[in-house]
C-alpha cells in the first residue's frame, strides 16, 4: 500500500508516524508512504505563523504525542518554537524525515484510472519547475485548518497607512512608536496581540469583537480565602493546567446513561459550573474578571462556544474601565469571603474595548457599529479612533485548490465517520479538522490517524460505526457560526477510541498497573485512580486495542500521574470533582438500576404471561409493544 500525506504540522506528522509503524500492530507489510510540504520545515502553522512570545495555550501533558512525550523540565505550557523543536524531535525519534518532502508543493489531486490517486507536486515556489507525480492508494490532507486568510470587507480600510493579516505578523516592532493599534476579532489570537501590544510603547490599543468572548484561566484558579483578613495568594503555588483536571471521566464519557449522553444535560451540568465558578470568584458570570465583552445572552452556553484560554491575560487591561467601583452590598460579602487576585497593570494602559467597526472614512477614522453594550458608549465618550495599524485576526478559510471539481473529492464537511473520512471514499482521510472547544487538535488528531488506518487495514472492524454516536460529542453551534466543526475534547477522544477498540475496562487499567508495578513502584494503584479519574489522554488508550504500547503505563504513571497528585483545593477536588460525579453519577446510576429493574421484572413476569401469550397472540404482541397487522397462530 502507498500513501500521501499531505502537511507537515502536528497532525501530518503524527498521520505519517502511525502509517511507518502500521506493520508492527498489523500483518501487513511495510506501508509506503510520502509527505509532502510546501514549506522548507516541519511545525505547519505553529512554525509559520507564530509570532513573538506566542505559546500554546494547551498543556504539554495533553499536547505530546501517547508514545514521544515532551522534557520532564519543560513548563506546562510550551512556547511555539519549542513546540515545533518538539516535533522536530519527533521526526528523529521515529526516523520520519527519509519519507518528508520539504519546499514541495502539491498542485493537483487526480483520481487514478482503475482506483487510487495521482498526486501532482513541484519544488515550491518555482512556477516553472517539473512536475512530478506520485501514485498512491490513499491520501490523508492534514493541511490544518489555517489555509487561507480570511478578511473581512471593511469599507474604507485602504485609508489606513499599515493594515496586515496576523499571519503576517512576527514582532511587537511592527507596532511602531506612539501609534494606534486597532486588533480586529477577539479569538486567542487577538487577545494575544491586543496584549502585545498593550504591554509596547503605543499610544492606544483597540480590541473590536462580533459578539464577545469567554475568558477561561489555562490553570485552575487560585482564589484567596477571607482575603477580608488580609489574606494573599501564594505565588510560590503551582497550579495544574484546566485542560487536564478534569476528574470525571467515569460519567462524563465512560459510563454515561445513552438517555442523558444523548440529551443537554451533560452540557447544563457544565454550563452550570462555568458560570457558577466564574462568579463565585470573581462576581461575575461572563468570564473570571470579565466586565465587558462577553457572550450575548443567546449564545452563552458551553454546547456552543470555543473557550478563549489567552484572554486571562489581556483582561486586567480589558476591564479595569469597566470593574465596578461601588459593588452591592451581596458583592462585597463576596469579595470578603473568596476572590482571584486582580492584577495590577501600568497607569494609563488599557485595551480598549469596541464594537465590530462599520467602515474607515476619508479621514482615517475608524467607526463602530452600535451594539447597544458600554464598550460602544465609552467608544462615543472618547477621541475618535485613527488607526496607524489594523491586524485583522480573523481566522482562516478552508481551501483545497489541489482537488479538481472534476474528479469530486470529499471536504472535510463531507467526512461523515468522526469527521476523518466519507463512507463513500474512504481512501481520503482529514486528520485535524476539528476544534475542540476546550482541548488540543493534536492529541485528536492522533486518535483520529488510528481510526483512519484502521479503516484502511482492517474495514471490518470500523463497518458497523453508528452516527447516531455523533452528536453527543460535537458542539450545538449557533446558526451562521463560520466554525461549525466544534467537538468536546473529554467525550469526542473517548468516541474515538470506542470506535478503534481501544477504551480500556476497569479490569484492563488494573491488569495493566499490576503487570508493571514490578518494574515501577505504586503503578498498580496510580493506573486504575488515573483511569477512573483522570483527563481522556492519549496514553489511557494505548493500554489496550490494535495500537497497545507496552510503555503507556509508565507514561500514565509516571509523568502524567501529576495530572491526579498536583490538584488540590475547591476548585481541584470539589468543583471539578465533586460536583460532576455527584450530578451525572447519580442520574447514570439511577436510569441504569431503573434498567435493571425493569429488566429483572421482564424476567420474573416471563413465566407468568407465557401461558397467556399462548392463549391470546395478539394480546402477547401488545405486552411486548410491537405492532403486526397479522397474526398466525
Amino acid at each position: 500500500m502507498r500513501v500521501a500525506v499531505i502537511g507537515a504540522g502536528p497532525s501530518g506528522l503524527v498521520t505519517l508516524k502511525y502509517l511507518k509503524t502500521a506493520h508492527q500492530f498489523f500483518p501487513i507489510k511495510p506501508i509506503e508512504a510520502a509527505l509532502f510540504e510546501a514549506e522548507s520545515g516541519v511545525g505547519g502553522t505553529f512554525a509559520q505563523r507564530a509570532y513573538e512570545e506566542a505559546e500554546l495555550v494547551s498543556s504539554k501533558f495533553l499536547t505530546a504525542f501517547s508514545d514521544f512525550r515532551a522534557h520532564l523540565n519543560d513548563p506546562d505550557f510550551l512556547s511555539a518554537d519549542r513546540y515545533v523543536q518538539y516535533l522536530n524531535e519527533y521526526c528523529n525519534h521515529f526516523s520520519l524525515w527519509p519519507e518528508i518532502n520539504l519546499s514541495t508543493k502539491v498542485v493537483a489531486i487526480k483520481r487514478r484510472p482503475g482506483g487510487g490517486h495521482i498526486v501532482h507536486y513541484r519544488k515550491a515556489g518555482d512556477a516553472d519547475a517539473e512536475v512530478l507525480t506520485y501514485e498512491c492508494d490513499a491520501i490523508a490532507v492534514c493541511t490544518g485548518l489555517h489555509v487561507t486568510p480570511n478578511l473581512p470587507t471593511i469599507p474604507g480600510i485602504e485609508n489606513v497607512p499599515v493594515v496586515k493579516h496576523s499571519s503576517e505578523f512576527k514582532k511587537r516592532e511592527e507596532f511602531g512608536h506612539d501609534k494606534t493599534v486597532v486588533v480586529i476579532g477577539s479569538g486567542e489570537t487577538g487577545i494575544d496581540i491586543a496584549h502585545l501590544a498593550v504591554t509596547s510603547p503605543t499610544r492606544r490599543v483597540v480590541l473590536t469583537h462580533r459578539d464577545g468572548f469567554l475568558g477561561a484561566p489555562k490553570t485552575i484558579p487560585n482564589p484567596v480565602w477571607f482575603p477580608i483578613l488580609g489574606r494573599k495568594a501564594d505565588p510560590n503555588r503551582h497550579e495544574l493546567p484546566v485542560d487536564v483536571s478534569w476528574q470525571a471521566p467515569l460519567f462524563d464519557s465512560m459510563y454515561l446513561h445513552p438517555l442523558i449522553r444523548d440529551t443537554l444535560f451533560t452540557w447544563n451540568v457544565y454550563d452550570w459550573g462555568v458560570k457558577a465558578t466564574n462568579w463565585l470568584v470573581s462576581g461575575t458570570t461572563a468570564g473570571i474578571d470579565q466586565w465587558v465583552g462577553g457572550i450575548s445572552k443567546e449564545r452563552y452556553h458551553v454546547s456552543k462556544l470555543f473557550f478563549n484560554k489567552g484572554a486571562p491575560k489581556a483582561l486586567p487591561y480589558i476591564s479595569g474601565s469597566y470593574r465596578p467601583t461601588n459593588p452591592g452590598v451581596a458583592e462585597r460579602i463576596r469579595r470578603s469571603i473568596l476572590q482571584v487576585p486582580i492584577e495590577e497593570v501600568p497607569a494609563g494602559r488599557t485595551i480598549e474595548l469596541a464594537p465590530w467597526p462599520t467602515h474607515v472614512d476619508a479621514s482615517g477614522t475608524i467607526h463602530f457599529s452600535n451594539n447597544g453594550r458600554p464598550e460602544y458608549s465609552r467608544m462615543q465618550s472618547l477621541s475618535p479612533t485613527k488607526p496607524d495599524v489594523v491586524v485583522f485576526a480573523t481566522g482562516y478559510r478552508q481551501e483545497f485548490p489541489f482537488f479538481k471539481a472534476q474528479d469530486r473529492y470529499p471536504m472535510p464537511g463531507d467526512a461523515d465517520v468522526r469527521s476523518v473520512y466519507n463512507r463513500a471514499d474512504p481512501s481520503v482521510g482529514f486528520i485535524g479538522f476539528v476544534r475542540p472547544g476546550y482541548g488540543a487538535i493534536p492529541p485528536l488528531a492522533e486518535l483520529q490517524a488510528q481510526l483512519w488506518l484502521l479503516n484502511l487495514l482492517a474495514p471490518e472492524r470500523t463497518a458497523k460505526l453508528s452516527d447516531r454516536d455523533d452528536q453527543h460529542f460535537r458542539l450545538h453551534h449557533s446558526q451562521g457560526s463560520r466554525i461549525n466543526y466544534g467537538v468536546d475534547h473529554e467525550t469526542y477522544a473517548y468516541q474515538l477510541a470506542l470506535d478503534i477498540g481501544a477504551a480500556p475496562g476497569f479490569w484492563d487499567a488494573v491488569r495493566a498497573g499490576w503487570s508493571a508495578s514490578r518494574f515501577q513502584h505504586g503503578l498498580w494503584y496510580r493506573i486504575p485512580i488515573i483511569w477512573a479519574a483522570g483527563a481522556q489522554l492519549n496514553a489511557k488508550f494505548r493500554l489496550k486495542g490494535p495500537y497497545a504500547w507496552e510503555g503507556a503505563v509508565y507514561v500514565l504513571g509516571g509523568e502524567l500521574w501529576q495530572t491526579i497528585s498536583r490538584r488540590h483545593g475547591l476548585f481541584g477536588n470539589f468543583l471539578l470533582a465533586v460536583v460532576p460525579i455527584t450530578f451525572l453519577g447519580v442520574f447514570s446510576l439511577f436510569l441504569y438500576l431503573v434498567g435493571l429493574i425493569l429488566l429483572l421484572l421482564k424476567v420474573v413476569t416471563w413465566p407468568i404471561t407465557a401461558p397467556f401469550r399462548r392463549r391470546n397472540p395478539r394480546a402477547a404482541i401488545k405486552l411486548e409493544g410491537r405492532q403486526f397487522t397479522k397474526v398466525e397462530c
